[in-house]
């Protein structure tokens, strides 16, 4: 395959397609990003050979022009000295040259051209490159990301696991049977004495909150219209 048509196969490419065409998206965008490491130093040669060669062509210009203009003043001078023959042939050599200035000028020309496209295909491809390394990390941590997951599911349906999980709750079992046993002895024994005043403090706090209630339940019962009132039902306790 020619520099050229590798260089515009690749220009012309389409990465998303290639990947997802491909069985080895990682392989393939490593040989992808190779070619094209390669294809761009080929082509950068092929363009400093081409810039050489402009140069060489202005030079050759350079002195052609001088020439052309040296047969001009032979010719005048011939003319001026009353020889027109050899004012003939300086004009005939005179036109030799404007014939091959005309012909490096239409090459300068297409040289000039290729060099432009070449700029435009090298920027796009180094565009293409730029973007398959992109991918190319971007499918690097995709795919240790991956193997991170896959390893740890392996270790989660690791029967190991399961055998470890099920000794661990057995080990479970066993704490809690013997934390019964003790509670077990402990059934009809006396109460302690922070459990007697504790029972003395709940009962007090109890008492408070009855006696708390019927003060209110009383003091209802002697409003007009409430319970216990003129229309109502005697109140709780009566009146004294």
């Amino acid at each position: 395959m020619g520099i050229f048509t590798r260089f515009s196969d690749i220009v012309n490419s389409n990465i998303n397609a290639i990947l997802d065409k491909a069985e080895d998206p990682e392989k393939i965008v490593r040989l992808m990003i190779q070619e094209m490491e390669d294809t761009l130093v080929e082509v950068r040669s092929a363009a400093a050979r081409s810039i050489a060669d402009k140069k060489d062509l202005n030079r050759k210009l350079g002195k052609l022009d001088i020439e052309h203009g040296d047969w001009e003043e032979k010719a005048e001078l011939a003319l001026r000295k009353g020889r027109e023959d050899l004012a003939k042939a300086a004009l005939v050599e005179k036109s030799r040259v404007t014939a091959t200035i005309d012909a490096l000028k239409q090459d300068y020309a297409a040289v000039d051209e290729g060099l432009a496209k070449l700029n435009d295909d090298i920027a796009r491809l180094e565009a293409k490159l730029a973007d398959a390394k992109a991918r190319q990390k971007a499918l690097l941590a995709r795919h240790k990301t991956a193997s991170s997951r896959l390893v740890a599911r392996k270790k989660i349906h690791d029967y190991k696991i399961d055998d470890a999980m099920l000794r661990f709750e057995q080990y479970t079992r066993r704490i809690d049977d013997v934390e019964g046993r003790v509670e077990a002895y402990d059934m009809g024994l006396p109460k302690g004495l922070n459990h007697e005043f504790a029972s003395l403090e709940a009962e007090e706090a109890v008492n408070k909150e009855l006696d708390e209630l019927k003060r209110r339940v009383s003091g209802d019962g002697d409003r007009p219209g409430g319970p216990g009132g003129p229309s109502g039902p005697s109140s709780v306790g009566g009146s004294e």
